[in-house]
């Protein structure tokens, strides 16, 4: 399984929990990779795209996709912009954001008009979104819901935008495939 990390100074270390509570609800029977992304503010997807390329390369046999925040909205811009070879099991989704909006800054981490057209097919899409979530907004969810029509929306009515460090009900999910 490899784990992206969400943004910010603190972004790694942030997730180091949810990392943490998802291994646990695992077991030992789930590998969480869980790599340190780092942010070239001079690139305008930030370099992310990249190395999230050379990380899943680096994951021998099937692999598990599970981001958080900008990761998870990496992990969609990834997937549905690169040609991917490695069999992927399922995505899981938690707290993305839908960029949006004319600045500048945004410009490399927005998606496609037809993202949802372009990623690779017959792999279950979960997204994961605390209503309460004081980081990205709870409507974000929705317009990921017009577009991934496919998709399994969880919509959970408190944790904030760190699920309260509990990602249970990904682990869940994640062992029903």
């Amino acid at each position: 399984m490899l784990f992206i990390q969400g943004a910010g100074d603190e972004g790694y270390k942030s997730d180091v929990a949810l990392v943490a509570s998802l291994q646990a609800a695992l077991g030992e029977a789930y590998d969480v990779r869980y790599p340190r992304l780092q942010t070239d503010e001079a690139l305008p997807d930030f370099g992310w795209l990249e190395q999230i390329g050379k990380e899943l390369s680096a994951v021998s046999g099937d692999v598990i996709l599970v981001g958080h925040s900008l990761g998870a909205s990496m992990l969609l811009k990834f997937l549905s912009e690169k040609r991917i070879t490695k069999k992927i099991v399922g995505i899981f989704l938690i707290a993305t954001p839908f960029w949006r909006g004319n600045e500048g800054w945004k410009k490399g981490l927005k998606l496609h008009e037809d993202f949802a057209d372009q990623l690779p097919k017959n792999i279950p899409v979960f997204l994961y979104h605390c209503i309460d979530d004081e980081e990205v907004s709870f409507d974000n969810l929705d317009l990921y819901r017009h577009q991934l029509t496919h998709a399994t929306f969880r919509e959970i009515s408190s944790g904030g935008h760190q699920f309260n460090n509990d990602l249970s009900l990904v682990a869940k999910d994640l062992a029903s495939l």
